[in-house]
């Protein structure tokens, strides 16, 4: 939420970016004239280079602000805000080569002064930020900058954001009071209690609230606006946090309609350009591996030709995004007469009631009697999924999602499995690089449904060199 604090903890960033810019700038320029005595590729005198930087610096900053480097979403996130830095610079090089090649006016005399800003930018800026962030840590361990915060609410929310934000030296607020059921108080936390918001906010000058976090609208649509007024009249900042899940779940945009602040909830976060650079993505790289694999996949249908006689392949009809039917590809492990019917159904046939229940209970069992060795064998070392590559090139699947679910397992939870298929099926994900076979089917599910509520390009990059680390030590493979 933004507040007085974090404005001006971002103008410190940006002039703080700009010192350092101005160094790094500096450095790059006398390390490469004043100390190397090899030739310049053309000769930039120092009072024309500083003239660049001053049209340099602003453009540097703008990209920074484009990315997000001065919002508190970002520089509360370490990993994030490395990752934009180095971002950030790399572009601002590319602008400054780019305005050179345009204009035909050099600004670096050497090509080796781009690279010098490049990495020294970079290594700047990051040990600059982490210092700065070390420095408002130990104000806030002394009580300097912090926001003291009056939570408004009465659900499951107003509890979690108070023992979320109860750390005021990570955080920087300070849970002041609470004005809901004394329930939500997490243990140990110190503040003041009131039954009533009433009450609570005739103390806010007394308790020198700063920040109003609100978490359920009251049925009397006077009360909140008594709220937001109190607020708006001793001049701190409100916030509204809808407490309930769906708002959180998949991605959510602000816009305004008729006048009015609307909150648009999509199902998951791979929507607009997101999804097309996934089914590009998928369709191109399914490609490469099948051509690189392919002889790989030809010797896998000779074995099983030879070790496992009937067919080489096993169609199975599963539900992908939307719960539209596809017909999945695996090279076939089990003896031709099963796998036609429901598998708690062919165990009964079979007199093994004990693997239809272990079946019901985790829609896995440890020993299926119903496999080859040569299919145990494929199972285990995952070689069974890899004519699922044929069904991502056809767009069927994606190479990273929700495993694609049977028919009937519909009918366990229609509300999840509707959430499950927001997004396409993938022949790895969540499930399989976090335990796979030796997870229940509810953790499968809840993994599953994480992915499709948080998906980003590069969780499916990391769930993808996961895979071949989880494949290659056959950790839960059945």
């Amino acid at each position: 939420m933004p507040t007085k604090n974090n404005k001006f903890y971002s103008l410190i960033l940006v002039l703080a970016d700009i010192l350092i810019l101005f160094a790094v700038f500096t450095l790059a320029y006398v390390i490469r004239v004043q100390y190397d005595n090899r030739p310049l590729v053309s000769s930039v005198f120092a009072f024309d280079y500083f003239q660049a930087f001053l049209v340099i610096v602003p453009i540097w900053i703008i990209i920074f602000a484009t990315l997000g480097l001065y919002s508190a979403s970002t520089y509360n996130r370490r990993l994030v805000e490395w990752g934009k830095i180095a971002l950030g610079t790399f572009l601002g090089i590319l602008v400054v080569i780019g305005w050179e090649y345009v204009s035909e006016r050099d600004v670096f005399p050497a090509r080796l002064v781009a690279v010098y800003s490049l990495f020294g930018a970079f290594s700047l800026l990051v040990f600059e930020r982490e210092i700065l962030r070390l420095i408002r840590s130990l104000m806030f361990r002394f009580g300097r900058g912090i926001n003291r915060v009056l939570i408004v609410g009465n659900s499951a929310a107003t509890r979690d954001i108070a023992d979320n934000l109860s750390f005021s030296h990570r955080s920087g607020y300070q849970i002041v009071a609470i004005a809901g059921p004394a329930k939500l108080i997490p243990p140990g936390l110190t503040l003041t209690h009131f039954s009533t918001v009433e009450s609570a906010l005739k103390n806010l000058r007394e308790l020198r609230i700063t920040t109003i976090i609100q978490t359920d609208l009251y049925e009397n649509t006077e009360r909140n606006q008594r709220i937001l007024s109190a607020a708006q009249t001793h001049h701190i900042s409100y916030s509204f946090i809808p407490g309930e899940p769906e708002f959180y779940a998949g991605k959510n945009t602000v816009d305004v309609f008729l006048g009015y602040p609307m909150i648009s909830v999509s199902q998951t976060p791979l929507v607009g350009w997101g999804a097309i650079a996934k089914v590009i993505f998928d369709t191109i790289a399914s490609l490469a591996i099948l051509i690189v694999l392919s002889p790989v996949l030809l010797v896998l249908v000779i074995f099983q030709k030879i070790f496992n006689p009937g067919p080489v392949f096993y169609i199975s009809k599963r539900l992908s995004q939307f719960s539209r039917p596809v017909k999945l590809i695996k090279f076939r492990s089990m003896r031709p007469q099963y796998g036609k019917h429901d598998a708690a159904d062919e165990f009964r046939a079979m007199d093994r009631e004990d693997l239809a229940l272990e079946y019901g209970k985790n829609r896995k069992v440890a020993n299926d009697p119903r496999v080859t060795w040569f299919g145990k064998f494929l199972r285990d070392t995952s070689l069974d999924e890899l004519p699922q590559l044929l069904n991502v090139f056809k767009g069927d699947l994606s190479l990273v999602g929700p495993r694609p679910i049977l028919p009937q397992e519909v009918t366990f939870s229609p509300s999840r499995t509707a959430l499950l298929h927001s997004v396409k099926s993938g022949v790895t994900g969540l499930w399989q690089v976090s335990g796979r076979s030796n997870l229940s089917f509810e953790e499968r599910i809840e993994l599953e449904l994480f992915y499709a509520q948080n998906w980003s390009f590069w969780l499916d990059i990391k769930i993808l060199f996961k895979t071949i680390a989880v494949v290659i030590r056959k950790t839960g493979a059945k």
